[in-house]
């Protein structure tokens, strides 16, 4: 293609875009420690109560998933965050999207109006043509490489956000021709055929091999992959992988935990040689198990006896007690208590350390920073004479995004474990949560039919999601990869924008208004059509235009390209 096409062919949606600011980037290094928000207590049940088979039999749960889940708390006690997520969204037997049960469940649509939420692709056209037309731009700016260009979706959905940006890609045969495959990382079956049915056609074959499953797109016959995880896709150092994102990391696992105080402990003689104490136990899945713990002084250099430390505890779920009702439980009116039967589960929280609390929130220096900001803002005495010593701060922890950042950084900007000649490829993740560099906190949410319902209630019929932790994202990327660097996060609203979507609306508006017949499905279309358009961009307090944000990883170049949508041009 040459240069004018080029030019032409992106002219009416990239190069009339309004110029945007400067967007944050991390190059080589984590990302500066950000503002310490306030965090708040939660209520939570302070113990954590056993069942006993003979409570199991009688009481009645909500789905087979949330009885499994119970007899599973009561052989090992109380779980994870993280583990009761994973059972919800992926158990074999109920989970959320890969455990349907009976022909009822078979063709259970999560997606759509019909559905319980509604994903930007589902919403317009014009958002997955977008993100289509930024992979060209990326393409153009690496080069144009002629072979060896791979697309990759994680959490791909029905498959719509797919299919909008190859039919967009289509418009540019020659980096069509340089797709050497698709590959689509899904984990449930029904979704598998769902997407197999869009991009391919329902008639299409589909075959199985080691790595997957196998099937050929409608759009130039580009092989398709479908694989259950990112590591069966082969690290290539001569590939150029583009990484789609959309709405996929608030869905992984998150730890929560909670900051306490912990009382110094009593008077006691140093071990000898004044190393380690005696061990202490800790809480895992298959039981406690005990650690040795450094020996803590009983008195300061003063010889005054210290204050209490703060220490982190894991929250953990655990049944709620039988005939619990939505007041006995104080479901909050946010939750629609209406739409759904009392919570099965309940946060707990850890009498003692786990093994997650002992090493996660060491994870990053954002994390020890809270803990540090904790421990010394409020050294001045209350009223009363106690001193607050920022016991309660929470915070939430998915090791998971952690795993899939650095997956995407490497397989661009290669690694110690995966070289690679010179970085290429791209990633673009689009999701909600926190772009001011803030952890999340309180953030777990359950979805249904459209509406906030309880996390705990009905497991595995119920969407659980979380905010995204961006920061996180770019500190595991630019620590896994020197050959990266990342931009943002921006709104959404500023990224779908600066890719001239307005223009691209208003050139189907007139396309459509010039079409015949006239009549009123025309005006319904080119209505709906403005609607959807300002829902993605609306900059409003709870607008999607502003509570969704992009961030992007793009190979290392000292900050000398900023990619379109993040501050830069079109390079040719």
């Amino acid at each position: 293609m040459s240069r004018l096409a080029v030019t032409r062919a992106l002219r009416a949606t990239i190069l009339s875009r309004p110029q945007l600011p400067r967007t944050p980037s991390f190059r080589n290094r984590a990302p500066p420690l950000p503002f310490l928000a306030n965090y708040t207590r939660r209520n939570l049940s302070t113990t954590a109560r056993r069942l006993k088979d003979d409570d199991l039999d009688e009481r009645k749960w909500s789905t087979p998933l949330a009885k499994q889940l119970a007899e599973a708390i009561t052989a090992t006690g109380p779980v994870p965050l993280a583990s009761f997520m994973r059972m919800c969204l992926t158990g074999d037997v109920g989970g959320y999207y890969t455990g349907a049960i009976g022909k009822s469940e078979q063709n259970r649509d999560q997606f759509g109006a019909a559905g319980d939420f509604v994903t930007s692709p589902e919403i317009s056209q014009v958002f997955g043509e977008l993100c289509g037309l930024w992979y060209v731009t990326e393409w153009l700016a690496q080069g144009r490489p002629s072979k060896g260009v791979e697309l990759i979706e994680v959490g791909p959905g029905r498959g719509t956000l797919m299919d909008d940006m190859l039919r967009t890609i289509q418009n540019f045969p020659e980096m069509a021709k340089s797709i050497d495959a698709v590959y689509l990382v899904e984990a449930s079956p029904q979704l598998r055929i769902a997407q197999k049915n869009l991009l391919c056609g329902e008639d299409a074959a589909m075959s199985e091999s080691k790595v997957g499953y196998h099937s050929h797109c409608k759009y130039g016959d580009i092989p398709i992959v479908w694989t259950e995880t990112i590591k069966s896709i082969p690290y290539d150092p001569e590939k150029t992988p583009f990484i789609m994102a959309h709405e996929f990391f608030d869905a992984l696992p998150i730890h929560a935990f909670q900051l306490v105080e912990i009382p110094p402990a009593p008077s006691s003689p140093s071990p000898p040689g004044g190393g380690e104490s005696s061990p202490i136990a800790t809480i895992t899945t298959s039981g406690p198990k005990q650690h040795k713990q450094p020996h803590r002084k009983s008195t300061s250099t003063d010889g005054s006896t210290p204050g209490p430390t703060l220490e982190w505890r894991e929250l953990l779920v655990s049944p709620t007690p039988p005939f619990s009702t939505h007041a006995s439980l104080r479901t909050p009116a946010s939750q629609n208590p209406h739409l759904t039967p009392p919570p099965d589960f309940q946060l707990t929280l850890s009498p003692s350390p786990t093994r997650h609390s002992l090493h996660l929130p060491d994870l990053s220096p954002r994390y020890r920073a809270i803990k540090t900001a904790a421990a010394s803002s409020s050294q001045k005495p209350l009223p009363d004479g106690s001193s607050a010593r920022g016991a309660g701060a929470l915070v939430e922890i998915s090791p998971d995004t952690y795993l899939f950042a650095a997956d995407f950084a490497t397989r661009i900007g290669g690694s110690p474990a995966h070289p690679k000649p010179s970085p290429r490829g791209a990633a673009l993740v689009l999701d909600y949560g926190p772009g001011d560099g803030s952890v999340p906190v309180n953030s777990l949410r359950g979805i249904r039919k459209h509406h906030f319902v309880s996390p705990f209630a009905e497991p595995g019929l119920t969407d659980l999601s979380a905010d995204v932790d961006f920061s996180a994202i770019a500190e595991a990327a630019v620590n896994a990869s020197e050959g990266v660097e990342v931009h943002g996060p921006v709104e959404q609203g500023w990224l779908l924008e600066g890719m001239g979507g307005r223009e691209r609306v208003e050139s189907l508006v007139r396309a459509r208004l010039a079409s015949r017949p006239e009549g009123e499905e025309k005006e319904r279309f080119v209505r709906d059509l403005k609607k959807s358009w300002e829902r993605l961009v609306d900059r409003g307090p709870n607008g999607m235009g502003r509570i969704y944000k992009a961030l992007a990883i793009v190979p290392e170049n000292d900050g000398r390209r900023r990619p379109v949508g993040f501050g830069g041009d079109v390079v040719m």
